[in-house]
């Protein structure tokens, strides 16, 4: 399995992002800019050009027609995809860490950083199904004992899941910015990722703490934990199989007095039942920044401190495989 390695930034990655029928990929650096690549053969179709910062996020929605993106500019971009315009923008008094659509592409959310005395919040912005975006947004969400790292989407857009850098998970109302629910032992460290299921049912986490979690996305219950031995930037949850990525290494700063075996830069799969490590593919010449999960399946791609995209297509012999075993793996229809 060896990666489609991609070069199109001049600085580490932020963040990569499949769309939903997974044959475009989309990539942000801290070089300012954002990429467009076909996911098969990594044909690069565009750039997006215009923040002044590095771009932290990026989300397209449903139909691959808007995109959207945060940065450290502190502004929120709208892009049509086809053409490269900048449709709107948004500005904020600090940085944008992570943007993301609603289900039915109606609103999208973002996290803003805290910083020089402003507090950090999520907020939520109505589009309407015409694409006719607000100015202002309807819900601020404050977070205000601990900042948000990361936010995503429940099951039919009707909770926002936050994590934050005290390593605690909570759960809020998308339009009256009520909480609903909070887990503080989640982890012991800063959350540095989360991804929902398909399903968006059941989430997946990443902390410094050196472990990834899975949670209900309901009443925020720990299902399953996966415990490494270095911290992790992004985890991500395979479909159709049993597994989930994990991804991170040691601290960027570090990396030039090790090896690479030391710094633990490999792309880790754990089996999401039975809580044991099964494989490690190698990974960059540094730390995993971000991983993306093929919505089909049919792969991954990371982008690391190095500054490359690594596009991982799936061998015939993966899916072949049996991951619950010989024995089991007829019961399971």
């Amino acid at each position: 399995m060896r990666p489609i390695l991609l070069s199109g930034h001049e600085r580490s990655l932020t963040q990569v992002k499949y769309n939903a029928d997974g044959d475009l990929l989309f990539t942000c650096s801290k070089d300012h800019l954002i990429n467009a690549w076909y996911s098969h053969n990594g044909e690069r179709l565009g750039t997006y050009s215009g923040h002044n910062g590095t771009v932290w996020t990026v989300d397209v929605d449903s139909t691959s027609r808007y995109l959207l993106s945060g940065s450290a500019d502190n502004c929120i971009k709208l892009w049509e995809v086809q053409t490269g315009k900048c449709l709107q923008t948004w500005e904020f008094p600090t940085a944008i860490k992570r943007v993301q659509w609603s289900e039915d592409d109606t609103m999208f959310l973002a996290v803003t950083e805290k910083r020089m005395g402003y507090e950090g919040s999520v907020v939520v912005f109505y589009v309407g199904p015409d694409m006719q975006p607000e100015t202002e947004p309807m819900t601020k969400i404050e977070t205000t004992f601990s900042k948000a790292t990361v936010a995503a989407w429940a099951a039919l857009d009707r909770n926002i899941i936050i994590a934050h850098d005290n390593g605690s998970v909570s759960l809020y109302d998308p339009k009256s910015g009520e909480e609903y629910d909070m887990r503080e032992d989640v982890h012991e460290a800063t959350i540095t990722d989360l991804q929902t299921s398909k399903d968006k049912t059941w989430f997946v986490t990443s902390s410094k703490d050196k472990s990834a979690k899975i949670l209900d996305a309901q009443d925020l219950k720990i299902i399953k934990t996966f415990a490494t031995d270095a911290p992790l930037n992004s985890a991500g949850i395979l479909p159709g199989k049993p597994y989930i990525l994990v991804g991170g290494g040691q601290d960027a700063m570090s990396v030039t007095t090790t090896g690479a075996r030391q710094g633990h830069f490999e792309i880790r799969f754990w089996h999401r039942i039975f809580e044991e490590e099964i494989s490690r593919v190698k990974g960059g010449f540094g730390p995993c920044n971000t991983i993306a999960i093929h919505p089909h399946g049919l792969g991954y791609s990371i982008g690391g401190e190095d500054g490359y995209i690594r596009v991982h297509h799936f061998d015939e012999e993966f899916f072949k495989a049996k991951p619950y075993g010989p024995s089991d793996e007829a019961t399971l229809d």
